[in-house]
């Protein structure tokens, strides 16, 4: 038996992708290192001038894009990949582009992350709920590259409230709520689709451990209610993420809070759960908490151009190997591999699948 690998979002657009990269990895190194945070590099209007631009060819240039990612990822020894995201220009703010009660041009500037960087934001101006189902054709479009089965990643309800401005709830328990009972709906569409892995990221869950126990998995549970038992329940929970590749000192998630949430994922309905472990490593003995959850445990590292020797990664895997049965244990990349060139990324994922089809 090989571990089985995977990826969890974000991978590099081509040149020709109608919208630009969020990642900034086509920018120089001054531009990259001046960035304030991803979500700071949204600007308003952006996204309509850019598919405005592309005119009639705008599908065309997503489905040869979409198909570069998941051709370059199953060629790399993937055996979930993703669509690489390549379709938004930020995976919060794509999302939210399918909701009511979220204004683009009523922006507010806000602290994000705890800290971690500010941004003007869109703005919450009413109740949320579904405007536009979208993530069905958009797994629809990407499967077609691939026999693997192919992933679809979308933000959660704690994820998308800590990344946005809100003007109009008092209780983030109920915008939680109507932020799930919103998300369902996109849930249940890529089900019906016939989508297999269902990924929810809920990076804030780190962030805010607390309050993820308080009313985040709640609300995770909701957004993935009626999800049958042969499609796999995916949440992503990731530390902390660089302004730019390379960065250094960017702020990460307190080192104890996977202990603090990993009974509350371990009794949840997930099936896998994503967690980093290249850019910090963990006591790996964590791994001990989860008797029933799967674990996706990122052994390369998505911040660092370095790349990592197949020895070093199959050595990691195999310290891991010691706390947790190989049946619930694949393999995967800290977090979306979108700060890389194309030709690095498809290094690390190569580098990544051969440690792990090693062992």
């Amino acid at each position: 038996m090989t571990l089985k690998t995977t990826t969890i979002g974000a991978f590099p657009k081509p040149k020709e992708t109608p919208i630009q990269d969020w990642f900034l990895s086509t920018k120089s190194e001054e531009e990259r290192k001046a960035s304030k945070g991803l979500l700071a590099n949204w600007s308003p209007g952006a996204y309509e001038k850019s598919i405005k631009k592309a005119g009639d060819n705008v599908e065309n240039l997503f489905l040869e894009s979409i198909q570069q990612a998941v051709t370059d990822q199953v060629n790399a020894g993937i055996d979930v990949p993703t669509d690489g995201e390549i379709r938004r220009e930020s995976y919060v703010l794509y999302q939210c582009r399918f909701l009511n009660g979220i204004s683009f041009e009523e922006v507010t500037h806000k602290s994000v992350r705890q800290g971690a960087f500010e941004a003007d934001l869109p703005t919450i101006v009413g109740p949320i709920s579904s405007k536009e189902i979208q993530l069905d054709k958009d797994w629809k479009s990407a499967q077609q590259f691939t026999n693997n089965p192919l992933k679809i990643t979308l933000p959660g309800p704690m994820t998308i409230s800590d990344s946005i401005a809100n003007n109009y709830y008092d209780d983030p328990k109920k915008m939680g709520f109507d932020f799930a009972q919103a998300l369902n709906k996109e849930v249940l569409a890529l089900v019906e689709a016939g989508c297999k892995y269902i990924q929810v990221d809920e990076p804030v869950f780190a962030r805010k451990p607390d309050e993820a126990i308080e009313y985040g998995m709640e609300n995770l549970e909701r957004t993935m209610h009626g999800i049958p038992d042969e499609v796999q329940r995916v949440c992503h929970i990731c530390c902390g993420y660089p302004n730019s590749l390379d960065s250094e000192g960017y702020k990460k998630a307190d080192k104890d809070a996977y202990d603090k949430i990993a009974d509350l994922i371990d009794q949840s309905s997930l099936d896998e759960v994503s967690l980093e472990d290249a850019h910090r490593h963990n006591d790996l003995s964590l791994l001990e908490k989860f008797n029933n959850t799967k674990i996706i445990l990122g052994i390369v590292d998505i911040a660092k151009s370095r790349m990592e020797s197949i020895e070093e990664v199959r050595e990691r895997i195999i310290f891991a190997l010691n706390h947790i049965d190989e049946d619930r244990l694949i393999a995967a990349p800290d977090c979306g591999l979108g700060f890389f060139t194309r030709e690095q990324a498809i290094e690390k994922m190569t580098i990544m699948s051969k440690a792990a089809k090693s062992i």
